[in-house]
């Protein structure tokens, strides 16, 4: 008798092991999806590079050059770096705008901040009508600061200004607050930290609103109060939100334009970077590359600070 030889068994047979089954991805796109992801990423990068880069790249190369705008690309003259030694050596505006931008980024690193913060924790605490609250202190960054400079220059008149009369002097003896040269810029920089206070504060408070509870408890049951709770635990907690306040106040404090301007054109005792590279590329004296080369030296500034961030960001996200 012959023996019968079993079938082979085949994948779908019971009791045999089958093998993981692995999904396909599709990763092909159709020609109209090719098409619109095109567009959707094209036309944002080349508006970013026309807009963006290639007036910065201008910017630096024309500094370097002897140009008044008015004649053809063929009229510039190439002077090397002699511009930034005439800024910096014989341009009696530059070291003022220099002081005044420092004095307004310290400004704003000290007392917006740390009344931003003092807001947040308060509203926080989950205050009766804090939305109300959190709405008027947020209010004033709806405002551009061309509108705040109107509003404080109300503020600052010296007879019929709110705060002359409220002192008692717009009568007998008024203070010019923005005409003299010795107390305009602090004048403005509390206008422009009423501000920037309100997104100080929103920024804080999303960053308290992340924080784990069960951190706040475990404090207390160890005993600690509530400074040491805040300071010891909570505040070590919102480093990456003092990260971005501390970047979004450099770029608000370098790029400072629009409240100088409009109160005196950035002139006694105001003269900001900002207010320089606009006299000088579209005021009277028409000097493009004076202007460029001050426009590169606030570029300069701006960019230590935002490297150093990225610098920060990119190592604490590496694994090793």
């Amino acid at each position: 008798m012959t023996a019968t030889q079993n079938p082979p068994r085949t994948a779908g047979t019971a009791g045999a092991p089958r093998p993981p089954s692995r999904r396909r991805r599709a990763t092909a796109l159709a020609g109209r999806e090719k098409l619109v992801l095109g567009l959707m990423l094209g036309i944002p990068s080349l508006l970013h590079i026309a807009l963006v880069w290639v007036p910065a790249l201008g910017s630096v190369a024309l500094s370097f050059s002897s140009w008044d705008g008015i004649g053809g690309f063929g009229d510039i003259r190439w002077v090397g770096a002699s511009n930034y030694v005439d800024i910096v050596t014989s341009y009696p505006r530059f070291w003022p705008a220099v002081r005044n931008n420092l004095l307004w980024l310290l400004f704003l690193l000290v007392v917006p901040t740390v009344a931003g913060l003092l807001l947040a924790v308060l509203l926080d605490r989950q205050l009766r009508f804090g939305r109300v609250y959190q709405s008027v202190l947020y209010l004033p960054m709806v405002l551009s600061l061309a509108l705040v400079g109107f509003i404080w220059q109300l503020v600052y008149q010296p007879e019929q200004g709110l705060l002359n009369n409220v002192l008692g002097t717009a009568a007998t003896d008024p203070v010019n607050w923005l005409g003299d040269p010795d107390i305009n810029l602090y004048a403005v920089l509390v206008a422009a930290g009423w501000r920037h206070t309100g997104y100080i504060m929103l920024l804080y408070l999303a960053g308290l609103k992340a924080v784990d509870p069960a951190l706040k408890e475990a404090a207390a049951l160890d005993g600690a109060n509530a400074w040491q709770t805040f300071f010891r635990v909570t505040f070590p907690v919102l480093k990456p939100v003092n990260v971005v306040v501390l970047v979004v106040t450099v770029i608000e404090g370098l790029r400072a334009f629009d409240i100088v301007y409009v109160i005196n054109k950035g002139r006694n005792g105001l003269e900001l970077l900002s207010v320089l590279v606009t006299d000088n590329i579209i005021g009277e004296s028409s000097r493009i590359g004076w202007g460029s080369a001050l426009a590169v030296v606030l570029l300069v500034i701006s960019l230590g600070f935002i490297v150093t961030y990225l610098f920060q960001v990119f190592r604490e996200e590496d694994p090793a």
